[in-house]
């Protein structure tokens, strides 16, 4: 794709972008005359595709916003007739709220049809596979994080503004392409990048205490109503959900015609599945619909039986050899797939879900579970009737396999009965082609009644073809004697070598560098930690010693401060973290590189920047909860005891300790003559990049709402 941006400003610019956002930014630089042009590129997206699935998306995007006016008129409409008492007003009221009701009833139908809309995702290869059924991308509002950002850097950190510009652009960008990911491993990536910082940003501009004014609005996939909040709980849960989305949009995508593609499938299903199960345990109360437990447990467990359905397939690619033991076998995969898609079909039909769930996406899974059904017992019956125990096959192994086909034999009967008696065989055979035509007869009727499924062709065609060799099967041993023969096929076990399991991606592999590097280590510059504003100190050393030693990584603290010192008169206390020395900013620089800078000072001193942190909640001791058998709570506070020392600050007497400058100078009086060397205690830093936890291993978010 190539795209051409023109500049009136005495420029014109040529970018080419494959699957990629690109923003150009014109900023005049302020040494020289003319313009300057930033580029920035990021993969895994294409806002601009006119893809069947994009379109499928921007449609949802207008219903949403059409969903949400109608809302607010009912909304509206709603408390006038509450607030009125003049009988005209409220029949004028209530008539309105007739016609509201009926519109939202209308555009909930067309966003059902878009969720039923499947052909959309399927692969173009496909012709013979019966369809999958994909999750619609949650569709969100566009954020400005510039102002709250700059105004919380301004007061919070005390840092200008103007020079975190572009990351907050950088943000919003990366932010905005995750509106559109494309549908690859690519687009994956993107969602966990943003993913990823969200932690970071929460640490750095989302204090527990204070409202940052940002409202992240997500619309419901199914029922299109927006939900609002200020915290990122919401905005986490939904990439989570997007990013299962684009899994389950991959593994439909995928060409089920060969092996690779249909592992590409499996695995892409039980992606989604371990990604909506760590959702549904993670974000516990997240107010959105799509995002409940109850929906959660059914879209996982419809992941699972589409990845079920993609293993059963992958076993019969090949062809499957018109043995017993092989039909067998086959059968009981089959009938795995079915009871797996009865249980999806069980959890759509329930109370809280069935009004919300798409009737297409209840039918199908109607459809599916007789289909697959019919199949084991057309492949029962194919063993039954076209094969018989020779004196060459392995009698006991035989007897074993089919042993394991049913829960319970009819009565009287025995596998080793039915393998060495035709007439046995027979009637059995009969039996369960008879379940298997039966059962695809009531998948067609079901498929007919579903206004939805009448465009799906391959569907249809499916279903006709296993309904026709089922006919066929039982033409081949029609007997007109035999027309009083009503026996009952027995169920058939459901049996499966591999079973479809959920798989919780790693995002370790996505590397992400804060935004916001520059604010500082997020252990101490964080929205949760307070500290004075940087304040100048300015270091004389007398005879090379400083009057203190330091200690942690990034930043370096101040301890064992000698309060006679020069550095403690100009106001330099002990605790305090250092964040520049000179004109070189040190907030990242460990005890050894802040040395180097120090060790040289010469007798005319340098100026460093430090910061103290500040109690959050100094007046406001611990409590302590109190159980006393089976009695209610009960709260009593702890009293903290004081030191004599703490309580005459004045009369307690100070130690001057050697400080980390005064190591290689030989003291010869031998009472000073032993110095401990300082320590760097890391205990309390973090560093720089090592990335926050991710699912599935993060514990951090177990109580997010």
């Amino acid at each position: 794709m190539q795209i051409r941006l023109t500049l009136e400003l005495r420029c014109s610019v040529t970018v080419v972008s494959d699957g990629s956002v690109v923003r150009a930014v014109l900023t005049p630089p302020v040494d020289t005359d003319g313009f300057k042009l930033r580029f920035s590129s990021l993969q895994g997206c294409n806002p601009l595709a006119q893809t069947g699935r994009s379109k499928l998306q921007k449609k949802r995007a207008v219903l949403n916003q059409q969903i949400i006016k109608q809302m607010r008129i009912r909304a509206g409409a709603e408390n006038l007739l509450k607030a009125t008492s003049n009988n005209k007003v409220k029949e004028m009221v209530l008539l309105e709220l007739s016609f509201v009701n009926s519109d939202l009833q209308l555009l909930m139908g067309q966003l059902d049809a878009l969720n039923s809309s499947v052909d959309v995702y399927q692969s173009k290869q496909e012709t013979v596979n019966i369809p999958l059924i994909a999750l619609g991308l949650k569709e969100t509002k566009e954020v400005d994080f510039s102002a709250p950002f700059k105004d919380f850097i301004m007061e919070h950190y005390n840092e200008d503004s103007r020079k975190f510009e572009d990351e907050i652009a950088d943000l919003m960008d990366l932010r905005e392409a995750c509106r559109t990911p494309s549908r690859s491993e690519a687009g994956v990536e993107l969602l966990e990048k943003y993913y990823n910082h969200l932690p970071m940003i929460e640490s750095r501009f989302f204090a527990p205490t204070n409202q940052t004014g940002i409202f992240f609005t997500w619309y419901d996939s199914f029922t299109g109503v927006p939900v609002c909040q200020q915290n990122l709980s919401l905005e986490k849960a939904s990439i989570l959900f997007n990013m299962a989305a684009l899994f389950s949009q991959i593994g439909t995508r995928s060409n089920r015609q060969t092996t690779a593609g249909l592992e590409e499938a499996i695995s892409s299903f039980q992606k989604a599945s371990g990604i909506l199960n760590y959702l549904k345990e993670t974000f516990t109360h997240t107010p959105s619909f799509d995002m409940g437990p109850a929906m959660l447990s059914m879209l996982i467990r419809l992941m699972l039986a589409q990845a079920q359905e993609c293993l059963f397939e992958k076993s019969v690619l090949p062809g499957t050899r018109n043995k017993f033991n092989a039909m067998i076998k086959v059968a009981q995969e089959a009938a795995k797939v079915a009871e797996v898609y009865d249980q999806v079909h069980q959890c759509m039909i329930q109370t809280q879900l069935k009004d919300n769930v798409p009737l297409f996406w209840s039918t199908m899974t109607q459809v599916k579970t007789n289909h697959y059904c019919s199949m084991a017992h057309y492949f029962v019956a194919v063993a039954l009737l076209d094969h018989q125990l020779g004196p060459k096959d392995d009698e006991d192994h035989q007897e074993k396999t089919f042993s394991q086909v049913y829960d319970q034999f009819p009565e009287g009967w025995t596998p080793l009965d039915v393998l060495k008696q035709t007439e046995l065989r027979r009637r059995l055979g009969k039996a369960h082609i008879r379940k298997s035509t039966s059962g695809h007869e009531e998948a067609l009727r079901i498929f007919d009644m579903c206004p939805n499924l009448n465009n799906h062709d391959v569907l249809r065609d499916i279903l006709k073809t296993s309904h026709y060799h089922s006919l066929d099967k039982y033409t081949e041993f029609e007997n007109e004697e035999e027309f009083t023969d009503y026996m009952e096929a027995p169920n058939i076990l459901s049996k499966t070598e591999r079973k479809a399991e959920m798989e919780t991606p790693s995002t370790s592999k996505v590397k992400v560098k804060d935004f916001f590097h520059r604010l500082g280590p997020l252990t101490v510059f964080s929205a949760k930690q307070h500290w004075t504003p940087p304040r100048t100190v300015r270091l004389c050393p007398e005879g090379r010693d400083l009057g203190f030693t330091l200690k942690g990584g990034s930043p370096v603290q101040v301890v064992s401060l000698d309060p006679l010192c020069v550095a403690a008169v100009n106001g330099l206390k002990e605790g305090d973290y250092i964040v520049a020395v000179g004109d070189t900013e040190c907030k990242w620089m460990g005890m050894t590189q802040v040395m180097r800078l120090l060790k040289d000072v010469d007798e005319e001193g340098i100026d460093i920047q430090v910061v103290s942190m500040l109690d959050a909640n100094p007046s406001m001791p611990a409590k302590s909860a109190t159980f006393s058998g089976n009695l209610p709570k009960t709260y009593s506070m702890i009293c903290l005891a004081h030191d004599d020392e703490d309580k005459n600050p004045k009369t307690r007497k100070v130690a001057k300790k050697s400080s980390f400058l005064s190591w290689g100078l030989k003291n010869k009086v031998k009472s000073t003559s032993t110095v401990s060397l300082p320590t760097a205690d890391y205990s309390g830093s973090l560093p720089w990049n090592k990335h926050p936890p991710s699912f599935p291993s993060s514990s951090a978010y177990n109580s997010e709402s």
